[in-house]
């Protein structure tokens, strides 16, 4: 939640809705439900075209990091 924080106002890294999206993706799938609300108000900032590249990057972060 932290980093899709950070990336959707610029604090520290370059703003950046698609990587906001994607690691607050992550988080909600961890069950964070600050992520789930963060991902519903990003998209209000995104093409469906980013929310489709998000939405990659999140399952493919999530397939390479699995235990």
């Amino acid at each position: 939640t932290s980093l899709g924080f950070m990336y959707a106002n610029g604090f520290g890294v370059p703003k950046d809705f698609v990587r906001a999206y994607m690691w607050s993706s992550v988080a909600a799938a961890s069950g964070g439900n600050m992520a789930q609300e963060n991902l519903e108000s990003f998209t209000d900032y995104m093409t469906p075209g980013q929310v489709a590249e998000a939405q990659r990057l999140s399952r493919e972060w999530m397939v390479k990091h699995q235990k």
